[in-house]
């Protein structure tokens, strides 16, 4: 049984988002999308979101990965909170 549950597109423009990630076809491709779409402090918090996920994945205590990515330890409980019970997104890229 998924522990996860799966997240519906509340509309159209939602749907054309999760559908335009699977046009690129390499790395280059995804960070050029990824750049277009977000700013540069938005790319850094979403890095930051995955990175956070890997270590909290390896097994790294909360206060630790808040101190070596200079966040809150209530940003790494949030992290986590969908890296645990969220949607699988997280579970599936880090594999």
């Amino acid at each position: 049984m998924n522990k996860f549950t799966s997240y519906k597109p509340k509309n159209d423009k939602e749907k054309f988002l999760a559908k335009s990630f699977l046009k690129l076809k390499t790395e280059q491709e995804a960070a050029n999308f990824l750049r277009d779409l977000l700013t540069i402090k938005e790319l850094e918090e979403f890095a930051n979101r995955l990175e956070m996920a890997r270590l909290l994945k390896k097994g790294w205590s909360y206060k630790k990965i808040a101190k070596e990515l200079k966040v809150s330890t209530t940003t790494v409980t949030r992290t986590a909170h969908w890296l645990f019970r969220g949607c699988g997104g997280y579970e599936k890229v880090l594999k």
